[in-house]
């Protein structure tokens, strides 16, 4: 089996690039559930294995029906 490796080049000018909109685009052409899998690797990486995620800084936005 013969593999080759394709380059890849994206040159984008630094003064008028936008990081931010190439991110969001990224992370919406994903589904919800690796989102939501990516967080929750992220938060692992942070917590030690007996601490738990501190939530107090998160609130619930009241949902109107």
């Amino acid at each position: 089996m013969n593999r080759k490796i394709a380059m890849v080049r994206n040159q984008v000018e630094m003064k008028t690039g936008d990081q931010a909109s190439d991110d969001l685009d990224y992370w919406m052409g994903k589904t919800p559930g690796e989102r939501l899998a990516a967080v929750t690797f992220l938060v692992n990486q942070i917590l030690k294995p007996s601490q738990r995620m501190d939530k107090s800084a998160v609130f619930r936005k009241n949902m109107k029906q």
